[in-house]
């Protein structure tokens, strides 16, 4: 059975950091594409990086270029966002996507990011 288990969401000051972290199981983890995505109120879920199952390859959306890092441990099962500069546009929940060869694709069940003074 597929879990993948988000943490490390909460409230932040604008222009302060979070890290959100993913736990995977159930899968072969080091083969699977990974990706964050989020998701508004009154928005639609959007992409927010993704990153290649050997962790050479990644992409982010526009609008986290320079300030959101994505990065994976395949001996641990883990993915993580490092969020720098954060913004109140910011604010949102943020999922947890595994893309197995399968063509198979999970997610998690979302960790609330808040940016606010």
């Amino acid at each position: 059975q597929v879990q993948l288990v988000e943490s490390g969401g909460g409230l932040v000051q604008p222009g302060g950091s979070l890290r959100l972290s993913c736990a995977a199981s159930g899968f072969t983890f080091s083969s699977a594409s990974m990706s964050w995505y989020r998701q508004a109120p009154g928005k639609e879920r959007e992409l927010v990086a993704r990153i290649g199952s050997t962790g050479s390859r990644t992409n982010y959306a526009d609008s986290v270029k320079g300030r959101f890092t994505i990065s994976r441990d395949n001996a641990r099962n883990t993915v993580d966002l490092q969020m720098n500069a954060l913004k109140p546009e910011d604010t949102a929940v943020y999922y947890c996507k595994a893309l197995d060869l399968s063509g198979r694709n999970s997610w998690g069940q979302g960790t609330q990011v808040t940016v606010s003074s």
